[in-house]
């Protein structure tokens, strides 16, 4: 299906998903330093951005994106390519090495490894997120992003370092969380959520230290259903990409062949 994207770069393909309520821009911090070696195609899943919703009947689940994920990448005529993904898009990125569709597959945070209590944490912050976002007066939300204590009030649970994310993302991003039509059957599908079969591709796992999302020790069960260390992305939160650019371009570069 046809998917909102932003292409830069030239080299091997490097697919990036963001996760549940987020867009493409998510990216932006990292992704001038990946297009120095790699085609980056960063995407707005179904639903989420400004890319069309799920055909009526298909339903929002991390399988049917990934499904919409790898016909995009068909209709791009990019074949087997790298892809990372954050939270939901980490779930994917996995989900497509399970399925041997990609080269290789970063994870930075992914969804699925949660326990029954961390689900409805989890659920419950994002519900909260997007009703906050949804309330909140665009001038009301320009304001509180400009200032440093409200920035760090609004995205304090998905960063580690609000005052390096610029105060138009965090703007952009809570417009995105807040009109997005996929948002609340995604969320509900969490609940069926189990770890993806094993992987068929090589994978790499990161961890945000301070993810206050999907804490940490969720990182230990990804381990276990990966047999190999995860990475831990020390000084970064849930969405680790503003936090350390440099850091998580490192890491994707890595997990792609270097």
């Amino acid at each position: 299906m046809e998917l909102a994207f932003e292409r830069r770069g030239a080299g091997p393909p490097l697919i990036l998903v963001h996760g549940i309520g987020h867009h493409w821009q998510g990216w932006l911090p990292v992704m001038d330093r990946l297009a120095a070696s790699r085609t980056v195609i960063a995407l707005d899943l179904p639903g989420f951005g400004v890319s069309p919703p799920l055909p009526a009947g298909t339903p929002y689940t991390a399988e049917a994106l990934a499904d919409a994920v790898e016909a995009f990448c068909e209709l791009l005529g990019v074949r087997e390519p790298h892809v990372a993904g954050n939270s939901l898009g980490g779930y994917i990125a996995l989900e497509l090495a399970s399925r041997g569709v990609v080269r290789t597959a970063t994870a930075l945070s992914p969804a699925g490894f949660w326990s029954p209590s961390e689900l409805v944490y989890t659920r419950t912050v994002l519900r909260a997120l997007r009703a906050s976002a949804a309330a909140l007066p665009p001038e009301q939300a320009a304001r509180a992003a400009a200032n440093p204590a409200g920035r760090a009030l609004t995205a304090g649970l998905l960063v580690a370092r609000p005052s390096r994310l610029a105060p138009e993302a965090l703007v952009a991003a809570s417009q995105a969380m807040a009109a997005a039509p996929g948002f609340e059957e995604t969320l509900e599908s969490f609940a069926g959520m189990m770890p993806p079969a094993p992987p068929k591709a090589p994978i790499t796992i990161a961890w945000g230290e301070h993810d206050r999302l999907l804490p940490r020790r969720q990182a230990v069960r990804a381990a276990r259903w990966s047999g190999q260390r995860v990475k831990l992305l020390l000084g970064c939160g849930h969405l680790p990409m503003s936090d350390d650019p440099e850091l998580v371009a490192r890491v994707l570069l890595e997990g792609s062949g270097g």
